[in-house]
């Protein structure tokens, strides 16, 4: 599956993006990215090899780089903002922190990808999708004795107390994913205290989305609620991972891209958006263990990723979880109602 930067630059495929670097209007990209490390590196050294413009990459969650984008909405420094969770993005959206485009790649995308862009006024687009769960470390698991959980309120058992991390929802897209899952599976009265007695169990809330199932891997934690192609991972890594659809039901995200509303350096936004909607760069999402299910209808995946059509999804209300007043008002509350409880 994997092939080298020069050899997808000479692809026929990527053909047409090799002389884009000449313009001077074009010659560099600040990208914001918030997938996994390797996959960001991946996407911006790929560009530049078949663009030849420079790019200057920064990693954070998508939380996190949400706040950069509208910390900085006065003056602009980043030009296009590549992974993590939908629901910011849709935030961002809605708050005109990013810009329309409408890229000429559309038509090789599933619906899910278009309705996500539809539902933003084409300020943003589906470029993944994952659904949530947890995973575990098996060998962890039976050293303490644990029972295998299988289903969301399993985790509220007081034996896994101290044995379960997730993200803080504040700066982790999958986190505020998890939190907007939980309230749509229970309603928002048992969800929150759902959440309330999750907390009860919580070892420690992390930054990143991914973070708790790479502490499972390597043995610091036990159980880490994640997306499961994260978790997928890690298992297919040669940790003692096992991945878990919880049996109620569980949300999904729909990874998106936006343009910056103010990019400096447009054009070369508009470019690599264009580049990574194309088959073969999500394809080469494979060479770094990321099992998302990809936009482009002729993407390639991996027999080890989850299979959505197996795992029984909720119908994720995104419009309504990834607007402004709804993203807020549900961290408010999980703030002043959950993270304040004691441990």
């Amino acid at each position: 599956m994997k092939k080298t930067l020069t050899t997808l630059a000479a692809g026929v495929a990527l053909a047409a993006f090799a002389t884009m670097g000449a313009s001077a209007k074009t010659h560099k990209l600040t990208y914001y990215c918030s997938a996994q490390e390797d996959w960001c590196q991946l996407m911006a050294k790929g560009f530049e090899e078949a663009t030849g413009i420079k790019v200057n990459m920064t990693r954070k969650s998508s939380g996190e780089t949400f706040a950069q984008i509208k910390a900085e909405s006065a003056n602009p420094k980043g030009d296009i903002w590549w992974g993590g969770t939908g629901d910011p993005h849709l935030q961002a959206a809605e708050e005109d922190l990013t810009q329309p485009y409408d890229s000429p790649m559309r038509k090789e995308l599933l619906p899910w990808a278009i309705a996500q862009s539809e539902s933003a006024g084409n300020r943003t687009i589906g470029i993944y999708s994952g659904a949530l769960g947890y995973g575990y470390n098996t060998e962890l698991l039976k050293k303490n004795n644990l029972p295998e959980p299988k289903c969301w309120k399993d985790l509220l058992k007081p034996e896994y107390k101290g044995f379960i991390q997730m993200a803080n929802p504040n700066s982790s897209g999958t986190a505020y994913t998890t939190l907007a899952t939980i309230v749509q599976l229970f309603g928002e009265e048992k969800g929150f205290e759902f959440m309330k007695g999750l907390h009860k169990n919580i070892n420690n809330y992390t930054k990143s989305g991914s973070a708790p199932i790479k502490a499972a891997a390597r043995g610091e934690n036990t159980i880490g609620i994640v997306f499961m192609h994260d978790a997928v991972k890690q298992a297919v890594s040669g940790f003692p991972i096992k991945v878990v659809a919880p049996c109620e039901g569980t949300g999904y995200e729909i990874g998106s891209m936006s343009i910056i509303k103010g990019a400096r350096n447009l054009e070369a936004a508009k470019k690599f958006y264009d580049w990574a909607l194309t088959a073969d760069v999500q394809s080469r999402a494979l060479e770094v263990k990321a099992f998302q299910v990809m936009s482009n209808k002729n993407a390639k995946s991996s027999p080890a990723a989850p299979d959505l059509a197996s795992i029984k999804l909720i119908n994720y209300d995104f419009k309504k979880y990834g607007s402004s007043a709804e993203r807020k008002r549900l961290l408010k509350k999980w703030d002043d109602e959950v993270k304040v409880l004691p441990q």
